[in-house]
């Protein structure tokens, strides 16, 4: 869709002083934020996607990857949260380092290049467990990437390991840590915490500890969890606070909005997201967020059909092939646990657009564009505070 009938549209919405900056390349403010959030859907998700498309044209990136969750046992008790279970617990699992090299195992025969490792906080747990099981990893499959730890695992590894996170970042990479993951972020606002998840660390917290792990050089994802009991306004808080960590390290490389998914959890009074409110989820998150590359289109916590339309909203990935995920599964995920790769492509090509195997740092596997596998990188360059991880 051309500048012009998106001007049009965005004019019978209220909003083509926002189309206006966002053709300009002019960063929305946080009042442009809120607003997005109540003006007609198809408007924001026009300007979105011509946001998408200038930057990606019609490429859509997927991975071939598996999860981990090596543990469900913590302490932090979020009323959101279906996966965790307290030690004893029926169904509460710690699994050994020799328990995760054999989910690595189990996929020896499949074109894997990450696995995706996060878990529940369980303080008995020591600090040589954490780098004993990024080992196991690579042991048995040296060329895979470990994307491991959200913000507030590594807040507690570092307090097991009794140092500073600054001297423990480099340990991890020593024994194979390659990037991070962007969950555990939720809503940074103090009043959703107080109330959802108070056990849990600060919104600047999380922040500091990302900031950290950028300026140890390391590439990290960022997340917003959306759809429980918080407003527009402190949605776009959020969305803001991520993008002015990002002016300072450039180490976000892609941003995933969450959907809350209520079943089995103590918010399973909650309705939840519908599809509509998840495409503006993607929408405002593209248009908000001006200095972070990607926006992914989570299928697991979406549906196959959403994230398809999501593609059109602004989103620019699908994530993976995944392969046992359990945290969303066990609020009520109703998706597949595990694709396959041609799965993948297929449905990227029946939302027209184009598919492009990625590794985890956005290097380019394989790609339905020639001229693209050609050039062989589609990684963003980041900022002058950090390495490439």
């Amino acid at each position: 869709m051309n500048q012009e009938r998106i001007l049009e549209d965005a004019e019978a919405a209220g909003i083509a002083d926002i189309a206006g900056k966002v053709f300009e390349g002019t960063r929305l403010s946080r009042e442009d934020g809120v607003r997005l959030y109540g003006a007609d859907l198809h408007a924001v998700g026009a300007l979105a996607n011509w946001m998408r498309e200038d930057r990606h044209g019609d490429l859509t990136y997927f991975n071939v990857n598996q999860h981990v969750n090596y543990t469900n046992v913590c302490n932090k008790l979020c009323r959101f949260c279906a996966f965790q279970r307290l030690p004893g617990q029926e169904g509460a699992y710690v699994m050994k380092p020799e328990e995760v090299a054999e989910k690595i195992r189990e996929q020896r025969d499949e074109p894997v290049t990450e696995v995706h490792m996060v878990a529940g906080i369980y303080p008995k747990l020591p600090y040589e467990y954490y780098l004993d099981i990024i080992r196991a990893v690579k042991a048995e499959r040296p060329s895979i990437h470990v994307k491991a730890f959200t913000m507030i695992e590594l807040m507690q590894i570092a307090r097991r390991a009794k140092k500073p996170l600054a001297e423990v970042l480099p340990e991890l990479v020593e024994a194979g840590l390659g990037s991070c993951p962007g969950g555990g972020a939720e809503v940074f606002a103090d009043r959703v915490r107080d109330e959802g998840y108070d056990k849990k660390n600060t919104g600047q917290e999380w922040l500091d500890t990302a900031r950290a792990v950028h300026e140890a050089g390391l590439r990290s994802n960022c997340t917003m969890l959306h759809g429980h009991i918080e407003t527009p306004e402190e949605r776009v808080d959020h969305l803001d606070r991520l993008r002015l960590l990002q002016d300072e390290t450039g180490g976000f490389q892609t941003y995933i909005p969450l959907s809350f998914h209520p079943a089995n959890t103590e918010w399973s009074h909650l309705p939840g997201p519908d599809a509509l409110a998840e495409l503006r989820e993607m929408a405002v998150g593209r248009l908000m967020l001006d200095n972070i590359d990607h926006i992914k289109a989570y299928w697991i916590m979406l549906s196959i059909p959403v994230a398809q339309m999501a593609l059109s909203f602004g989103a620019d990935d699908v994530d993976g092939t995944v392969v046992e995920e359990k945290i969303y599964h066990e609020a009520g995920a109703t998706t597949p646990q595990r694709v396959k790769r041609a799965e993948l492509v297929q449905w990227i090509r029946d939302a027209g657009r184009v598919p492009v195997e990625r590794d985890t740092l956005y290097n380019v596997v394989w790609s339905a564009d020639e001229e693209l596998a050609a050039v062989g990188s589609a990684a963003p360059v980041m900022g002058a505070a950090g390495g490439r991880g």
